[in-house]
């Protein structure tokens, strides 16, 4: 672990690096990250480990992912780097028209427009069906014990909670909505911390959930409640989008950075993003993490890659301009040519022809699994499918109403996704898992944790401590309150609108786990910005 063994960093909160050598977990809900490492001391591996930390989220923490959403996995296993894609598509029936029609002049937030087939639970399937060591139901016992019997809400998940129910409570009207608020605030109100909050009807659908490899869900009795409950509201899902869905084994995506193989899950996902500003970003030399033109042409390269993905990426089928294109040598000296002294406003360039949760896990045997999953915007659509505890997600809210653009609204599609997993290899071998959750921030949080940790020898905990920057559009930049005052009135003085944000959230939340390749010895980091937690054996 010699290349990461900075001892401190100067603008960090006050935690360590944690060290072991037979497993680890890391994730933002201590009750997840043990019930991952009490399933590796079951003899289970790291994607086992990975699926019951990621089912338990589900019930631990309910404000950033559900049964109901969408997930993403990078597993490394016998030598190789495998991606998983189990993003579900738009409705069949759904269209630009039929929504206009409806009085809809973008998509919303909220209801049946914006629910897209959930593909978390064929996920969990999937990775135990090729990789895992232990049956699905013995996975998710954890999960569904916490679901049955409840569990103390800590203090940040107790906040966000809250938050969601006072949004909730005002913009959610309407019969179909009551689930919710049956669901969530059984009380009229939002749980508080130390409260304890079950849902059992949570936990018999995980029961049914590993009983039939996930098959109830898309093609059984727990599909039929979900189409029947879209059928009595007007929604666009049925029990043919659900009995389609297949979660995709797919090929990482890469770019080197120095040396370093960085990987990202292809488009739709906006990993893409990150690897763009990387590839731009390593034309260039940083002698020092902490100097204005440090920040400066990291938030130039991010500024670029965004408007190229807002302008080509959606679901890979449908992009015009391939990744390969944007990730191509030529292509980043032409976008890296535009940074200069000056913040720029950002615009798509043309290659020529030529609220999410993220865990990190890794086993004494060298595997090692990036996995997150999301609702989006919290609790998602609003919907809670009666008896089955399932929230749904409204990724749809991505899809854009302009019927030229790429990532149109179309039936049957995957949109621009926004949760991304990482990981990170050098020379053939693994380094390890990492990921920043957080709507848009993700590839901006990716591209400082790579550089913290390549550039500039950070350990995995001081990578993830340094205080973040997050661009918001035009030249906004949002600086967390620990960001150097100096610095960034350098960077107004090169253009840049920064604002100091006081919120520790609106910058991500952050795990990873490096592996040294001689001794296996695992250093894990989490986020001190909320309730993170390591737990290793």
């Amino acid at each position: 672990m010699e290349s990461f063994s900075s001892e401190s960093y100067p603008y960090a909160v006050a935690r360590n690096a944690v060290y072991a050598r037979k497993g680890m977990v890391a994730t933002s809900q201590p009750l997840a990250s043990q019930a991952g490492l009490e399933i590796l001391k079951k003899g289970g591996n790291a994607i086992d480990a990975a699926i019951a930390t990621a089912a338990c989220l589900t019930v631990v923490e309910p404000t950033s992912n559900g049964i109901g959403g969408d997930a993403f996995a990078l597993v490394w296993t016998k030598g190789r780097l495998h991606g998983l894609n189990a993003n579900g598509r738009s409705p069949r029936n759904i269209s630009i028209d039929q929504l206009k029609k409806a009085g809809m002049e973008e998509i919303p937030a909220y209801g049946w427009a914006p629910v897209t087939v959930p593909g978390a639970p064929s996920a969990w399937a999937e990775l135990s069906g090729q990789f895992g060591k232990l049956p699905l139901k013995d996975v998710l016992q954890p999960a569904i014990t916490y679901a049955r019997e409840g569990y103390p809400l800590s203090p940040t998940l107790a906040r966000f909670w809250n938050n969601g129910y006072q949004k909730y409570r005002k913009e959610l009207t309407g019969d179909m909505f009551k689930h919710w608020f049956k669901t969530f605030a059984p009380n009229g109100r939002a749980p508080r911390v130390g409260e304890l909050w079950s849902s059992p009807d949570h936990a018999r659908t995980l029961e049914e959930i590993a009983d039939t490899q996930a098959e109830s869900f898309y093609r059984g009795d727990l599909a039929e409640k979900i189409a029947a409950f879209s059928e009595e509201h007007g929604g666009y899902l049925s029990k043919a989008d659900l009995a389609d869905h297949q979660a995709e084994w797919t090929e990482p995506i890469k770019v080197n950075y120095r040396g370093y193989d960085v990987w990202e899950i292809p488009p739709s996902g906006q990993g893409i993003v990150a690897l763009e500003a990387l590839n731009i970003l390593k034309g260039f030399e940083f002698p020092e993490k902490e100097s204005a033109e440090t920040y400066h042409k990291q938030m130039e390269a991010i500024k670029l890659a965004f408007a190229d993905a807002h302008e080509h990426v959606t679901e890979l089928t449908h992009m015009k301009v391939k990744p390969a294109k944007l990730l191509s040598e030529a292509y980043a000296a032409k976008r890296r040519s535009l940074i200069t002294d000056r913040a720029i406003q950002p615009e798509a360039g043309e290659p020529s022809s030529s609220g999410t949760v993220y865990l990190a896990a890794a086993d004494g045997e060298g595997n090692m699994v990036s996995f997150i999953q999301s609702n989006y915007m919290g609790f998602g659509s609003g919907l809670v499918v009666p008896g089955t505890g399932i929230a749904l997600q409204n990724r749809g809210h991505n899809f854009s109403m302009d019927p030229k653009h790429v990532n149109a609204l179309e039936g049957g599609k995957k949109s621009y996704h926004t949760i991304i997993p990482g990981f990170l290899s050098k020379g053939n071998q693994p380094v390890g898992p990492f990921g920043v959750m957080g709507g848009f921030m993700q590839p901006q949080g990716h591209v400082q944790v790579a550089m913290n940790t390549i550039d500039f020898g950070l350990n995995p905990q001081a990578a993830l401590d340094a205080p973040r920057w997050q661009w918001m559009g035009d030249k906004i930049v949002e600086v967390e309150h620990r960001f150097p005052h100096h610095i960034a009135q350098e960077l107004q003085a090169k253009g840049h609108q920064i604002r100091y944000q006081l919120e520790p959230n609106s910058f991500g939340r952050g795990q990873a786990i490096w592996r040294d390749a001689e001794s296996g010895v695992l250093a894990g980091g989490t986020e001190s910005r909320t309730d993170g937690t390591v737990s290793s054996w």
